[in-house]
């Protein structure tokens, strides 16, 4: 398969050893999965530096984010939570304690249902967040500079292309 001239980078090394080892497979897939996963580790690690900035971690900004892009007044069921964040109920349940131990949230009554419980943004969670998400555009947008504006399209392009593919196969 011919290849555009670029540095070879981890994943390249990793599929010459299976070329080496295995030369009767076509590992190919693995380039691009491993890529994939190569840089999901290692900008989660820059995106909790920011996180951790504001004194919380990537699932509590991302449970208050959620909150927060729901609009006014911030309030969500937690199973609209929990299918939002593609986490377990009692995951979400466990993360809850811990928001609200914070006082970034707090549960109140279900107007529309006696027994559920709704989850909304507390003044100071909202405070939190509206700081915190600023930060994480800025960095993300720090992060995605050393890419050129049509490399950026075409790698948003085709991750969403596969993210559409994934999650219509999703089971």
């Amino acid at each position: 398969m011919a290849r555009t001239k670029r540095p070879p980078d981890s994943v390249d090394a990793i599929l010459e050893q299976w070329r080496r080892e295995r030369p009767d497979l076509d590992a190919s897939p693995m380039g691009a999965i491993g890529r994939v996963k190569r840089c999901a580790a290692l900008l989660q690690r820059r995106l909790d530096k920011t996180f951790s900035a504001f004194g919380m971690t990537s699932w509590e900004f991302d449970v208050l984010a959620t909150l927060r892009r729901s609009g006014t007044p911030h309030c969500l069921a937690p199973t609209a939570l929990f299918s939002a964040l593609m986490i377990t109920s009692g995951t979400m349940t466990h993360r809850l304690q811990r928001l609200e131990a914070a006082g970034w949230i707090e549960r109140q009554a279900n107007p529309n249902d006696a027994r559920s419980l709704l989850v909304q943004l507390t003044p100071a969670g909202l405070a939190l967040i509206d700081r915190a998400v600023e930060a994480h555009i800025e960095n993300e947008r720090r992060i995605m500079a050393t890419l050129a504006p049509a490399n950026l399209s075409s790698l948003d392009d085709a991750l969403s292309e596969l993210l559409t593919m994934l999650e219509s196969t999703a089971v």
